[in-house]
């Protein structure tokens, strides 16, 4: 898990950069990632578990990770997340089941 640990450092680390370095293309995205993510007709849980079959279908693991936690926080269950990582291995063939190995380490970590 020091991956997982690693990839959370990481990204709190560019965050931080970014946005002292003032950045109005990352607040910009900020906010577009803010307002997608807010509850509407879906809710932000349902909307996280559709990131995370596109993160799988991508092989973004930091996506991968931060959706999987953002999900488990909104309310998501350990079920609902595999559901979300099988819709990503369906959606993007043989390629995804490889991305989906590094899906579930952060599932067993999350629901730990």
């Amino acid at each position: 898990m020091e991956k997982l640990r690693e990839l959370s450092k990481k990204r709190k680390e560019a965050h931080k950069k970014l946005l002292e370095l003032n950045s109005k293309t990352y607040k910009a995205f900020l906010e577009l990632e803010k307002v997608t993510f807010s509850d509407g007709a879906l809710t932000k849980k349902n909307k996280e578990l559709i990131a995370i079959g596109i993160s799988v279908v991508d092989n973004c693991e930091s996506c991968m990770q931060w959706h999987i936690e953002q999900a488990a926080q909104n309310g998501a269950t350990m079920q609902e997340v595999l559901e979300a990582i099988e819709v990503g291995i369906e959606m993007g063939g043989g390629p995804a089941t490889v991305a989906a190995r590094f899906a579930l380490d952060v599932m067993d970590d999350v629901f730990e």
